[in-house]
């Protein structure tokens, strides 16, 4: 697969590492093309540096790797050499004290979906540090990383996923391009307990059997226990 990646800092480290290991062509695109030289050199494996245009134009799929506040103005830029183009949004819109920055408003995705209408967004990739998307492969007591897609073109999606998997991570449905502002919600709430709290945010749901609630067999063991 041919992938732009829009931006040189750590989160396109991070992910273009991965998919150039895993074979894909990769193209580094920054403002500043000396900083995607050095950032494509260190990636190794083929990966080329560029700029910001000419990463957009080389990829089937493009990496949004870009700051809140820049990636809309870019997208725009750059709307028709992203045209028919998965573009892929790992961007967290999260200010001062933990606030979600676009509250009240659309989604950071969405705000890259409005300035390229022709893209096919996809948001993924929000949830987790830089360093924990640099692990080979990001997998935790034996259980693989599952890693939320929100997006509303299927063939999009199957590519997103082939991303997904190829990082060793397990891709899950977390619905439309309208839902991706929950998972930036989820990310603002995410790192105020990590960050701010210093608490454990696996801790705050239960395992997958007791979502909707203890099962009859659960409900009868409690029973028997308090019964003790």
């Amino acid at each position: 697969m041919r992938i732009g990646v829009l931006g040189t800092g750590n989160m396109a480290d991070a992910l273009a590492t991965h998919w150039v290991r895993a074979g894909h062509d990769v193209t580094i695109g920054g403002r500043d093309v000396h900083q995607a030289e050095r950032l494509a050199k260190r990636i190794g494996g083929g990966a080329k540096p560029a700029g910001l245009r000419g990463a957009a134009e080389s990829g089937q799929v493009v990496l949004a790797a870009l700051p809140f506040g820049a990636g809309a103005a870019v997208a725009r830029d750059l709307r028709a050499a992203l045209e028919g183009k998965v573009l892929l949004d790992c961007s967290n819109p999260v200010g001062p004290g933990f606030r979600l920055l676009t509250e009240g408003g659309p989604s950071a995705a969405q705000r890259l979906a409005a300035a390229a209408p022709g893209a096919h967004v996809v948001k993924a990739f929000n949830l987790c540090h830089e360093d924990v998307w640099r692990m080979r492969p990001p997998v935790f007591e034996g259980r693989p990383l599952a890693v939320p897609l929100c997006g509303d073109d299927e063939t999009a999606l199957v590519r997103v996923r082939e991303l997904v998997r190829d990082m060793g991570c397990e891709p899950v449905a977390g619905g439309g391009l309208e839902r991706a502002g929950l998972l930036e919600a989820t990310a603002a709430l995410f790192i105020a307990l990590w960050v701010g709290e210093g608490a454990d945010a696996q801790a705050i749901a239960p395992p997958l059997a007791y979502a909707a609630g203890p099962s009859p067999v659960n409900r009868k063991a409690s029973r028997t226990l308090q019964g003790r």
